[in-house]
């Protein structure tokens, strides 16, 4: 006797290609995402350990240096931003506590202008707790006008030319700020300028290749992911060395410290005619607030789920991609000073006498370079007669490779932990100092030039 078919169940059938459906979308969606998230995970499982592995093993290769240049040598941040600045509110407590976590000895700071005016009475001055504190402005075209009289206060809109003489009258330094833009670089009362500086690299990166990086390194790798937009700026040190030919240009690192580029949310509750209304609230850390979102029964308590107990105010999470602290030791401008006072540091600094280093990296301190030959000897910024006996020396706490350039072009190589140069004709020489990474010799120091004259 034949059996009579079985009767299919509707509601199980249903279910049974709803679960295959969703398991096939899943998948789907999880393919999707390895995918644009191929270059982060990789670099996350990959690249990136490999790097922090490399950085260790440089601090463990970290040497003192037997060369003396005579000099004392001071570790600072150049172009730095607090809650004074429009896109920042960072307030100099909080900047004294990370110059002190990561060992800075002074900084300049360049806070935006408030209404037009750049007033020199507003920011700290002076030491503070063994740090010290350089008041300083970043204005039109550029200007980035410091070592001014606590009473000053310069206009945003005065004609450039014009602006320029009043720094100079009133016996202040003129640094030039982006110098990867169009600048007036004739005004005969600059004094110095930006050799580098990280936000032009920022303003080169397509943000869309740089999400699925931040999404996967953020957290365990931020630093390599920082330094993953590094871009060396020839153009810009082919401008430096030219404009040195005829005169004196210090080159320093910008570090444009904001701690800016982030978001974070907050739980809330609105009153709305009586009615209280949960909202998250979403802000950047400039702050500005970018979305308020609402919240219905479902969704709170899918929140209180992953946040715990919600009262108003609660922070709910914030991403911060660039910390005063990481910012702050990206690159550093080294100074040969007497002392650490703002008086020795305008010294220094308008007569040269200082290098560019990545500190983030390796720790640049210790790092020497002079000129020497009977007559004397001639630190970054000096100037020393050519003779037989002239030599070039420099000395780094690792081990390196030495490029001697003299008015920009390329003299001599060297790869140890000292330099021995012998040059032979006039001209201003500088070094640049380079490490040798997994295989990648990457730039580590940028030195003023020495004048032979």
């Amino acid at each position: 006797m034949i059996s009579p078919p079985k009767k299919r169940r509707p509601i199980r059938f249903l279910f049974r290609w709803a679960f295959r459906l969703t398991a096939i979308a899943v998948f789907i969606a999880v393919v999707a995402g390895v995918y644009f998230l191929r270059d982060g995970l990789y670099n996350h499982f990959v690249t990136y350990p490999k790097q922090a592995q490399a950085w260790a093993d440089l601090k463990k290769e970290f040497k003192p240096v037997s060369l003396d240049d005579g000099w004392n040598e001071y570790r600072g941040i150049i172009h730095s931003h607090s809650h004074l600045s429009h896109d920042s509110e960072v307030p100099f407590e909080d900047i004294l506590k990370v110059m002190k976590e990561i060992k800075m000895d002074f900084i300049l700071m360049s806070d935006h202008c408030d209404e037009n005016l750049a007033d020199y009475s507003k920011q700290w001055r002076g030491m503070h707790d063994g740090k010290l504190f350089v008041p300083g402005f970043e204005m039109g075209d550029g200007f980035m006008p410091t070592f001014l009289p606590a009473e000053t206060i310069l206009k945003k809109d005065t004609p450039p030319a014009t602006l320029a003489q009043e720094v100079a009258d009133k016996g202040g330094l003129l640094f030039y700020v982006h110098s990867e833009e169009p600048r007036q670089w004739d005004l005969p009362q600059l004094n110095g300028m930006e050799i580098y500086n990280i936000h032009a690299d920022f303003k080169d990166v397509k943000m869309n290749t740089l999400i699925p990086d931040i999404i996967c390194n953020v957290g365990s790798y931020r630093p390599q992911l920082m330094r993953s937009i590094y871009h060396h700026r020839a153009e810009v040190l082919k401008g430096w060395d030219e404009l040195n030919l005829t005169r004196k240009i210090t080159g320093f690192g910008g570090n444009d410290c904001h701690q800016n580029s982030g978001f974070r949310a907050f739980y809330e509750e609105k009153n709305e005619n009586g009615v209280v209304q949960p909202v998250v609230r979403i802000e950047d850390t400039s702050p500005d607030t970018k979305a308020t979102i609402n919240l219905n029964f479902l969704t709170r308590g899918l929140l209180r789920l992953v946040a715990g107990p919600l009262e108003p105010g609660k922070k709910l999470f914030h991403l911060q991609l660039d910390p005063y602290e990481l910012m702050g030791q990206f690159c550093n401008t080294y100074v040969l000073a007497k002392d650490l006072s703002e008086e020795s540091l305008k010294d220094s600094l308008k007569n040269s006498r200082a290098f560019v280093g990545f500190t983030q990296l390796a720790d640049c301190r210790g790092f020497v370079c002079f000129m020497q030959n009977a007559s004397g000897k001639a630190v970054m910024g000096e100037t020393i007669a050519l003779a037989p006996d002239t030599h070039l020396r420099a000395g780094a706490p690792l081990p390196c490779r030495f490029t001697v350039l003299k008015n920009g072009e390329v003299q001599f190589q060297q790869e140890g932990r000292e330099l021995d140069y012998q040059p032979k004709a006039l001209g201003k020489y500088r070094v640049e100092v380079e490490l040798n990474i997994l295989g990648v010799l990457t730039p580590w120091i940028y030195t003023n030039p020495i004048e032979l004259k």
